[in-house]
């Protein structure tokens, strides 16, 4: 335990001292995101514009996530255990890329819809039976959507949609 902390101490120093603009958060078997990060990257948070929470234990993230690090591009969330996402991702107004494959949606993040920025999203390996494509298919800028391994309905993608849909 106390060596996955020093590790993720390691890379939040080495993100604020090189003033980079990559969060790699991956794979330090957290089980959420640290509250104490927060404190330590808040002179910077408006730098960092892509985070890494892959192959974690995450179980779900707060509206303090999104709403700390409000400049994100791009979210790396695959291989955790999140089941829903909270409210504040609606309002992410620069987020291009979600990725949310391998973890425990039931449902679609419906938020996602209304982040008019958003270019990719990958929802694969879920268990999301349903897919809101009448609000999808208004996203401006979605180019792909990709939920293969989910236990899709046939009718997901009978309506007419502008991006590439993977099933």
């Amino acid at each position: 335990m106390a060596q996955a902390v020093a590790n993720v101490a390691r890379r939040i120093n080495a993100t604020m001292e090189e003033q980079r603009d990559s969060l790699d958060l991956s794979d330090c078997g957290l089980v959420s995101f640290p509250d104490g990060v927060f404190k330590m990257i808040r002179s910077c948070t408006d730098n960092i514009h892509k985070i890494s929470l892959a192959n974690n234990q995450i179980k779900a993230l707060s509206n303090k996530f999104f709403l700390t690090f409000t400049q994100l591009r791009e979210v790396d969330l695959q291989g955790n255990v999140l089941t829903t996402l909270p409210e504040a991702v609606g309002n992410m107004q620069h987020l291009i890329s979600i990725d949310l494959s391998n973890n425990k949606l039931t449902v679609f993040p419906e938020r996602l819809t209304d982040v008019g920025s958003l270019q990719h999203i990958s929802v694969e390996g879920n268990q999301i039976t349903e897919l809101p494509m009448e609000k999808l298919s208004l996203m401006p800028a979605l180019k792909s959507l990709d939920a293969r391994s989910n236990p899709l309905t046939l009718e997901a993608a009978s309506v007419p949609h502008h991006f590439t849909l993977l099933t």
